[in-house]
């Protein structure tokens, strides 16, 4: 085997953004664009000579021909030692598990999370730091330097691995490991969960419906709950890895698993639903009858951690994402802990988690996690419900009402505005910002504006500072609205607009979400003119 150095020139739209790079798959296909991309990562890890790295990706249209090319191009360029899952495939929050327990210098992770897959679908790769979280942004960057003025790069000579064989082969001067890519994330959440009693659960006929989304969580799903938590077969659905997904869209929400909210709210409904995304790392909660915001699941959960092994000894912090509920903070407040709000992003809980300073997290995104791993966990997020229910013995439902009873209920809501034209989503965004001093006093639809800014945040761990991260307009009547634009699209630009208000009467609870919210929605629209500033009359999807 042979290394060929490889002539080549860059591509000018290679800077990743928080999630790493994401293209169109007809993008990645072009001659080079994956090897320039992937080279330039390498380059930019540090240490690399003789370290291991992880390789693996959720199985969507292109997964294993990228990951030849990085296995080639990883074995060319000084690592000593890859592991690979199975197939190809690792999810999201498996591959940081794997590379925390094996000491790797990092992971190359293939996805483009809940994005739909296939020919002509979405595409990605980031690179996960050796904590086993998404790059930092002086990393991106670094990467994007490099990708900017890449004129080679390294690849060895070889045929196609045989990614389906578990067990070790040499490629060039480097080690491949095959491995499961259950076996490890496995073990990490029977040390986290109470197996036993949710087996237990179970074999008291207490009846759920896991759907995978035909994505990466299918085998980790039929793994641990149907064989080691003793399941009944077919609690687990759409469990098979598909290129294309089997056309669905693999977002975990309402809209999207549909056929899960059908068979939830009908007359046989099961006694507890969940579902994840394309490359696991999100989650979806549902009790007969009703949705659980991903807001909520996480205060849930913060509230109830205790009541699993990995957790008992209590909590050192909390964070969420600004746009996301601020039920958590609520549980936070009366538990005396910390409550951390930071710019949407994985990345910006790790320096939290590393230091200790929290141990569970959160974003409105369906994304839920813990110290346990760097990455957000569906499948985890899931056993985690699953041991509260198993503890406590209470119906789903049940929880979620003595939730609000206790805390008050944050009704809450996001309307994306997807792929409208980017100059005028900026344009928006811009009005606003230039009327914000303006803002406080006003009032819109009955609600008076208390503040209103451009969220910025300070990391108190290591005083870095990011700013520009979403408009904020709060209101007197404990009610606000955020605006963003989000980066996890691959057309055009996505307005999010989150919508919330805080209910403490009990004899509220109870009313559509719609209702309640309307007077934030007219707030938001009177505010931002959003119907003649994008052209849409409605969002496209609400959440």
């Amino acid at each position: 085997m042979t290394v060929r150095v490889v002539p080549t020139q860059p591509f000018p739209d290679q800077k990743p953004g928080t999630s790493g790079l994401r293209k169109k798959v007809p993008v990645f296909r072009q001659p080079n664009y994956v090897e320039n991309f992937v080279q330039a990562i390498v380059d930019s890890v540090e240490g690399r000579e003789g370290a291991t790295l992880v390789v693996g990706g959720d199985g969507r249209f292109l997964n294993r021909e990228v990951v030849q090319t990085t296995l080639r191009i990883a074995a060319a360029n000084g690592f000593s030692r890859i592991l690979v899952g199975r197939g190809g495939l690792l999810s999201t929050p498996a591959a940081s598990c794997v590379i925390r327990k094996h000491g790797a210098v990092g992971g190359i992770v293939l996805s483009a999370s809940h994005n739909p897959g296939g020919p002509d679908g979405d595409f990605g790769i980031k690179f996960n730091t050796r904590n086993g979280g998404p790059a930092p942004e002086p990393v991106t960057e670094a990467i994007y330097a490099r990708a900017r003025a890449i004129t080679e790069y390294r690849i060895l000579d070889a045929p196609d691995l045989d990614l389906d064989r578990i067990g070790e082969v040499v490629l060039g001067a480097a080690t491949v490991s095959v491995i499961d890519p259950v076996d490890d994330y496995a073990a990490l959440m029977e040390s986290l969960i109470d197996f036993p009693a949710i087996r237990a659960l179970f074999a008291g006929g207490f009846r759920m419906r896991f759907d995978a989304m035909s994505a990466v969580t299918g085998p980790y799903a039929i793994e641990i709950l149907e064989r080691r938590l003793g399941a009944p077969a077919g609690t687990v659905v759409n469990a098979e890895p598909l290129p294309d997904f089997g056309g669905h869209h693999p977002d975990p929400n309402p809209v999207h698993a549909h056929d899960l909210m059908d068979l939830m709210t009908g007359p046989d409904a099961p006694d507890f639903g969940a579902a994840s995304d394309g490359d696991g790392d999100r989650n979806m909660i549902v009790a007969p009858g009703l949705f659980v915001t991903p807001g909520d699941s996480l205060a849930i959960l913060a509230a109830n951690a205790h009541r699993a092994p990995g957790y008992a000894a209590g909590l050192a912090g909390v964070a969420r994402s600004m746009p996301t509920s601020r039920a958590v903070d609520r549980v936070a407040a009366r538990a005396g802990i910390p409550a951390f709000e930071t710019p949407t992003g994985w990345k910006f809980f790790g320096n939290l988690l590393d230091a200790g300073r929290i141990t569970l997290c959160g974003e409105e995104s369906a994304g839920t996690g813990s110290n346990h791993v760097r990455e957000k966990d569906g499948l985890w997020a899931v056993l985690l419900w699953l041991n509260v229910l198993a503890a406590t013995r209470e119906p789903a439902a049940g929880i979620v009402r003595a939730h609000w009873r206790d805390y008050g209920r944050d009704y809450y809501a996001r309307h994306d505005y997807e792929e409208v034209d980017a100059a005028a989503a900026e344009g928006l965004m811009q009005a606003l910002r230039d009327r914000l001093d303006t803002l406080p006093g006003q009032s819109f639809a009955g609600l008076t504006v208390e503040t209103a800014d451009d969220f910025a945040y300070t990391d108190p761990v290591d005083g870095s500072v990011t700013r520009r991260q979403g408009i904020r307009i709060l209101f007197r009547e404990d009610a606000r609205v955020v605006l963003r634009l989000s980066g996890t699209g691959t057309v055009g630009a996505t307005l999010r607009v989150y919508l919330e208000r805080y209910e403490p009467d009990p004899g509220r609870h109870d009313a559509r979400t719609a209702e309640i919210l309307a007077p934030v929605v007219a707030a938001a629209e009177a505010i931002a003119d959003i119907r003649a500033r994008t052209g849409r009359d409605a969002p496209s999807v609400v959440t």
